[in-house]
Formats: C-alpha cells, structure tokens, sequence
C-alpha cells in the first residue's frame, strides 16, 4: 500500500475509533459498561450527563482527527488521554473494562498507532 494511502487510513480508524467509542458507546448508551465506569469513577449523581460529555468530547476527537488541524498538537492530546483515562480505568475499576487489565495492552496499541502514523509515517510523505 502507498504510504500516503496508508496515512489516510490509519487517519480514518483512528477518528472512527474515536466516533464509535463517543456516539455509539456513549452518547446513545448502547454500551451501558461506559457509563458504569464514569459512575463508579466520578459519582453516580451525574453519571449520564457525564457520559454524554465524553462522548460528546470523542466525536469533536474524530472530527480534529479527520480535519488535520494541528495533528502533531491532536496526536500528543490522543496518546497523554489515552493514556490517563486507562491508567485510571486500570487502577480503579478494571472489573468493568471489557478485557479487565489486559485493556490497557489494547491502548498502548492504539497510542502506538496514533504515535507510528503522526510522527513517523507522516514524515515520510512526500
């Protein structure tokens, strides 16, 4: 595969990543397990409207994603949330990850993916 096709790619699953995980998962409830964690983490009072607002921040995710702005800027913002949101996850509630403790393999994955395609993919594009 081209490298610039490559690019492109890898650039829209990350984004639909981000959008399935915003809209499907949380916005529209069809994982309930999300919402669980924002309650178990930050409080059940407000867990849903919480919920909502991470979603809600995930979809703008994908749109700064497929729009290119600042993608250096985007991609460190992705690895660091990523990153603390699992840390967090890890310690706190990993009964409700889907993988337990191994979730945290699969977000080093994907950081790794964000990492390769924006700082060395990229510059390898003519």
């Amino acid at each position: 595969m081209h490298l610039k096709n490559l690019h492109k790619v890898l650039n829209y699953s990350i984004a639909s990543i981000w959008l399935v995980n915003g809209l499907v998962c949380k916005v529209l409830n069809f994982v309930p397990r999300h919402q669980q964690i924002v309650a178990e983490i930050l409080g059940n009072e407000h867990s849903r409207l919480l919920t909502i607002a991470i979603g809600f921040s995930e979809i703008i995710m994908a749109i700064w994603v497929i729009s290119q702005f600042k993608s250096r800027i985007n991609a460190v913002a992705q690895i660091i949330i990523v990153a603390l949101m699992n840390l967090l996850e890890f310690i706190l509630v990993p009964e409700l990850l889907l993988w337990g403790k191994l979730n945290s393999f699969f977000a080093l994955l994907f950081i790794g993916v964000v990492y390769y395609n924006e700082f060395i993919l990229k510059k390898e594009l003519p």
